[in-house]
């Protein structure tokens, strides 16, 4: 401070201090990043624990005698499962959904998993999440319960109504424990008059088939064969030993103990993943090292297995395992979380609100739908404040007819269009600016300018334009204007003035329900990713000699095979690149024009559509 003599601290003596070795060298000196936060109190929603690693939660279901478990599945929560990555894709295993069923029969006091169909892969992104749920039903008169196991992609802070839909991946019956034949088939270890079989490369040619097994799956140590007889012996990974404890049966070790089938004949050369699974007993929970015998079932269809531990003690029976033939057309590929983010509008009933509908007036002349006979009308706006000029509460709703004209008078629809529009702009414009209105809600009220399902045909395109501009408005100011879209004559004033009350600001009225547009998730179809480009047909690309498109002309040449490209831009052949472009096009085989061309201009584009010729017609635009 001023005034004071200033005080120095003695230098600390400099000295340096090592960092921590690099990851390669094993030596970790950071917590391991699981993902997970702790485990969460589930009791505090009203659930139970699952006692599972791949489930969170179960709760009894009142009435139905059935039982939920949910659960909630990554690769950054559950790593090891990244392990088992198929055609590209990670899938959680077979003996995954085994170990979830026997759990689930556990805990209802079936501990048998009589069959166990599965039905479609459970895909795990990189990236995300996905939600699975169990279903058991109640008993019946035999004892026996069944099961299913369905997942969906998880949303992040999305509602239900944003969800991805339930995809069912496994349908399961599960009965009371029944006593078998549970002793070790061999006297001794490995079996005497076994061959050894050689295993040395079997994980590369596993690679080749589209197999990449991670180190968790790569537990196969040793294969010995006798006649039909498959012997093995399989470990997991000193990382996922306390692991073993939490499960039934660790489904990587499993599916590790699996792979010795392809040892058998029973798939030949193919390629395959587990099926059907019958008769499957757990003996002992728990185990981290496997000895099994495998052999083909009577059918030739199938395998049995013959579990124990080292110590021989038994650990599991499958009477019947079915596998079949895999190939990269039947794995989904993982959704990853931009694919997440494609949503389209749905239009979705809404239950009958409790709220009052506001009071309301009609403005403007002419058509009146049935069920407005009752409100007050005024000609316009200015009617209309004069009218609450006395201190009248304004009404909480106006409705305006956007109605097409029965005889359009000729015009076109540009010209219906742009005269309905520069209307509701008009009217628009006023209402926001008029501080009067401010507690009201205007609604435009079209007919037949909204499809609210697949196929319904809009009749009013003009109409659709009003929504369009409307919308803008709401976004501008948000609660002042409405929208409202009939399919008849018809107006119930109750159900859309209840609507509005409750929040809603685009209705559509059809047969009688209010429908509302909701953001839910888009369904992709499957072909759609296999449509197949025409080598005969041309390809028209607009902006085709910029750096996308050309780019994207590349790609359709040298991977798609397509031959008859239409490259066009505002500048055409004089656009920078654009010889050098058609020059490598035209050497890669392709048929070239680059033509300039205002695709925004109508009269432009059709000029240049008539330029294809029948023999090459346009197959696509991009």
């Amino acid at each position: 401070t001023l005034g004071t003599t200033p005080t120095w601290t003695t230098p600390t003596p400099t000295h340096h201090t090592n960092l921590p070795t690099y990851p390669f060298q094993h030596q970790h000196y950071w917590l391991k990043d699981t993902g997970k936060t702790g485990a969460a109190d589930v009791t505090t929603a009203g659930l139970h624990a699952a006692d599972h690693p791949l489930l969170g939660a179960v709760a009894e279901l009142p009435g139905s005698g059935g039982t939920l478990f949910t659960g909630r599945l990554s690769l950054r929560t559950h790593p090891w499962l990244g392990g088992h990555r198929v055609m590209g894709t990670v899938l959680l295993p077979g003996t995954a959904f085994v170990d979830l069923a026997i759990r689930a029969g556990d805990h209802v006091g079936c501990g048998r998993l009589d069959e166990l169909t599965l039905q479609a892969p459970l895909v795990l992104p990189d990236d995300g999440a996905v939600q699975v749920q169990l279903l058991v039903g109640a008993p019946d008169d035999s004892g026996h319960r069944t099961l299913s196991v369905h997942s969906r992609p998880a949303a992040e802070g999305a509602s239900t109504t944003a969800q991805a839909a339930w995809t069912q991946h496994a349908s399961a019956v599960l009965a009371p424990e029944a006593p078998v034949a549970s002793d070790s088939p061999w006297d001794v270890w490995p079996p005497r008059d076994a061959e050894a079989v050689g295993i040395d490369g079997f994980y590369a040619t596993s690679l080749q088939q589209g197999f990449d097994y991670g180190p968790c799956f790569q537990g196969l140590r040793a294969v010995w064969r006798r006649g039909e007889e498959v012997f093995a012996e399989v470990v997991l990974p000193e990382e996922e030993l306390d692991a073993a404890a939490t499960f039934g049966l660790h489904p990587a070790l499993l599916d590790s103990a699996l792979h010795s089938v392809a040892l058998t004949g029973v798939t030949g050369e193919a390629a395959v993943l587990p099926f059907a699974w019958n008769g499957v007993q757990l003996h002992a929970t728990g185990a981290s090292a496997l000895r099994l015998r495998m052999v083909p079932t009577e059918n030739g269809g199938g395998v049995s297995v013959h579990i124990t531990d080292h110590g021989d003690r038994p650990v599991a029976t499958i009477e019947s395992l079915v596998l079949r033939p895999v190939s990269a057309e039947q794995i989904p590929a993982g959704r990853a979380p931009q694919d997440q983010w494609l949503y389209r509008v749905s239009w979705e009933a809404v239950a009958s609100g409790t709220d009052a509908a506001p009071e309301a007036v009609w403005l403007g002349a002419g058509e009146r739908p049935a069920g407005t006979e009752g409100l007050e009308d005024h000609a316009d706006l200015a009617a209309l404040r004069e009218a609450f000029a006395s201190g009248r509460a304004m009404p909480g709703l106006v409705y305006v007819p956007f109605f097409a004209e029965a005889e359009p008078n000729g015009q076109a629809v540009p010209a219906l269009t742009a005269a309905r529009t520069a209307a509701a702009l008009a009217l628009l414009q006023d209402w926001t600016s008029e501080p009067a209105f401010e507690t009201s809600q205007l609604v435009l009220v079209t007919r037949g300018a909204m499809a609210t399902a697949p196929g319904e045909p809009v009749t009013d395109p003009a109409g659709a334009a009003v929504w369009g501009l409307a919308r803008s408005a709401q976004t501008e100011f948000p609660g002042r204007v409405a929208l409202l879209d009939l399919s008849g004559t018809d107006l119930p004033l109750d159900a859309a003035g209840s609507a509005f009350a409750a929040g809603e600001h685009q209705l559509a009225l059809r047969d009688g329900a209010v429908l509302v547009p909701r953001l839910t998730p888009a369904q992709v179809a499957p072909e759609a990713a296999g449509t197949a480009w025409s080598s005969e047909g041309t390809v028209l690309i607009t902006g085709g000699t910029g750096t996308l498109g050309s780019l994207l002309a590349r790609h359709l040449v040298v991977e798609h095979g397509v031959r008859h490209l239409l490259l066009t831009s505002r500048r055409g052949p004089n656009a920078p690149g654009a010889n050098e472009l058609h020059e490598e096009l035209t050497a890669l085989g392709a048929h070239v024009r680059i033509e300039t061309c205002d695709t925004a201009d109508r009269t432009d584009l059709g000029n240049l559509l008539d330029t294809i010729t029948p023999d090459h017609p346009l197959t696509a635009v991009v």
